[in-house]
């Protein structure tokens, strides 16, 4: 199956060629498909909404209004956004008794504006608290590359939901990787840009201090777009960086430690590639970033902030909650207030270190996860569970932890397991980066092609 893209899409039903009604069937088919993974992928389906929604954009089309590119086209958006009307359930049984939500989140009001047709909500990571994508409540979607393998997580089902063409394009979280780790292992685009440009309320929180929301789609222009949407900023794709004369640093320290032997071949091959198109490829001393886990000893603000929101709900609904979650949560119950306030100052003198080290470069590469994506069975334990988890969430969440903005790009060859190169860069220098993935996606990409 051929993904599409959502200039391709906007260009068909401009032309034409198709029309919204059709393409929401189509998507909706692909979720109701029962030898597909939409039982597993979505929480939520709004199939009537959905068809009622792309009659209206078909016919406003028509007197040519056309809000913008994503109009008329099914996207996904993650189970922890409020949604009017609806009981917000976070990939949890434990909130199935709390209020139906009074109003969209802004982030699916602009998506409403902006003419997307929401077909549903997607599966997760309970509470969005885990790098996996494993869910004991509502099942799990195999990966799109080999089903009995892990989506990657927290946005799982996000993830799937645009792999498997249910949905053109999906609103993710990420607050240690969760829109980079799936994209990467499921083989899309995942951008997580500065968490401040996009607005957090209606969305269930995991931190505060690390959420962030962005997209997971088929191309780096698909994410723009949608990131742009999300930013509540007029619509436009940043012209493409040229590779050539690109500085790009890879730390030598941390990031680079225990890769699958696959991911290893898919960096150094992107690397050769991106050195062949007139990147500059530094191999640098950062040994700051061994001060991250140490750093984060205590559980860091996921389990602090956790706690703070969770101790009264987890305290009445404990047994409903995945146990694996609900340790990582209690974690925060031990941390003090001067454990925090020590935090962050920490991180403030950590962000400044690091961001001044590599001051000269455009970006910041590294592979997105160490590993690919896990099989179901290798995280049925908890040791097997943690030791995977950290491995897939390490070099992602010290992402969140910088304030980042970073994109994962897919590097994998074809008929092999996905992998993901990630591009990473200061706080608000979001369109730099998209500008700079969008010359970096075709060379790593190609990189795995015959021949090179």
């Amino acid at each position: 199956m051929t993904r599409p893209t959502i200039s391709g899409l906007a260009a068909d039903l401009a032309s034409g060629r198709t029309t919204s009604r059709a393409l929401v069937e189509q998507a909706l088919a692909r979720i109701a498909d029962p030898a597909g993974e939409g039982s597993r992928a979505f929480i939520k389906v709004w199939q009537a909404a959905s068809l009622a929604q792309a009659d209206a954009s078909d016919a406003l089309r028509k007197h040519g209004i056309v809000p913008s590119p994503l109009a008329g086209l099914p996207v996904s958006i993650k189970n922890l956004c409020d949604v009017r009307g609806e009981t917000t359930l976070a990939g949890s049984r434990a909130l199935d008794d709390a209020a139906p939500a009074r109003e969209d989140a802004p982030v699916v009001a602009r998506l409403r504006a902006a003419g997307a047709v929401i077909v549903g909500s997607t599966n997760m990571s309970e509470f969005a608290f885990s790098g996996i994508g494993f869910n004991p409540h509502y099942g799990t979607p195999g990966n799109p590359a080999d089903r009995a393998r892990v989506p990657g997580g927290s946005s799982a089902g996000a993830a799937v939901s645009v792999a498997d063409g249910m949905a053109v394009a999906a609103l993710g979280t990420d607050t240690g990787g969760s829109v980079r780790i799936p994209a990467a292992v499921c083989g899309l685009v995942g951008f997580k840009p500065t968490a401040r440009r996009v607005p957090l309320d209606g969305v269930v929180p995991l931190s505060l201090a690390l959420d962030s929301i962005g997209p997971i789609a088929n191309s780096v222009e698909c994410c723009a777009i949608v990131d742009a949407i999300f930013a509540g900023l007029p619509i436009s794709i940043p012209s493409a960086r040229p590779a050539a004369g690109l500085r790009l640093a890879v730390p030598k320290q941390f990031v680079m430690a225990d890769l699958d032997a696959a991911v290893a071949t898919s960096f150094e091959r992107s690397l050769k590639a991106l050195a062949a198109a007139g990147a500059r490829i530094e191999h640098v001393e950062l040994a700051e970033l061994d001060a991250y886990p140490a750093i984060n000893a205590t559980g860091g603000y996921a389990a602090a902030d956790a706690w703070a929101w969770h101790k009264e709900l987890i305290g009445r609904r404990g047994n409903d909650y995945d146990p694996l979650v609900a340790t990582r949560i209690r974690r925060g119950a031990a941390m003090t207030a001067a454990d925090l306030i020590e935090l962050g100052e920490k991180r403030a003198d950590f962000q400044r270190r690091v961001w001044a080290a590599v001051e000269a470069y455009d970006a910041v590469v590294m592979p997105t996860c160490a590993i690919v994506a896990p099989k179901l069975s290798d995280v049925q334990t908890a040791e097997g569970f943690t030791r995977n988890n950290m491995l897939l969430l390490r070099n992602t969440a010290l992402g969140n932890f910088l304030d980042c903005t970073a994109i994962s790009l897919p590097n994998h060859a074809a008929g092999d397991l996905p992998t993901g190169f990630m591009l990473m860069a200061p706080p608000m220098a979001d369109r730099a980066v998209l500008a700079m993935a969008r010359s970096v996606a075709p060379v790593v990409a190609g990189s795995a092609s015959p021949g090179r």
